[in-house]
């Protein structure tokens, strides 16, 4: 599956590794470039923009908080307009109802598909593939989220 991940922080970069290992073609953004480029020896593909990471099937976020998703979706080249219709953004982001609500709605006007996804554990546990992660999204389209967090090697994914 062709994946696009943006936030490498602790806990992205090593789910974007597990996603690599899994045999998914992901392309990796980050704010900081190192961060990106230190898994080019993994086989990742170091986006050049944010939007140059929305060319796949599914897009994961993994970042800080509001300021920061809303920086990566809604700002100049975000990922709201390079996202092609069809497409899943998963965001992994700690972020605020307001601000989920309001992602389903400019992905709806799209005609993209928004999930949320919590993973529940310490970033020596996303290294492992041993997060817990429960997704949520609309139960007709969210085909592929099972499929990758399963991939990621997680426990278990319900669906709410």
């Amino acid at each position: 599956m062709d994946v696009g991940f943006i936030g490498l922080g602790n806990m992205g970069a090593a789910m974007a590794r597990n996603l690599l290992k899994a045999g998914h073609r992901v392309t990796v953004y980050n704010r900081t470039r190192a961060k990106a480029e230190a898994l080019v020896a993994e086989v990742a593909r170091v986006a050049e923009s944010v939007a140059d990471a929305c060319r796949g099937e599914i897009l994961l976020t993994m970042l800080a908080d509001d300021a920061a998703v809303e920086g990566v979706i809604f700002g100049n080249g975000g990922t709201g307009q390079s996202l092609p219709a069809g497409s899943i953004h998963v965001s992994m982001s700690t972020i605020s109802v307001a601000l989920s609500e309001r992602l389903w709605r400019m992905h709806k006007e799209r005609g993209q598909i928004y999930a949320t996804a919590c993973g529940f554990g310490r970033p020596a546990a996303a290294a492992e593939g041993k997060l817990f992660i429960v997704a949520a999204g609309p139960p007709r389209d969210d085909r592929k989220v099972p499929a990758i967090a399963r991939r990621d090697r997680t426990e278990d994914v319900r669906h709410q």
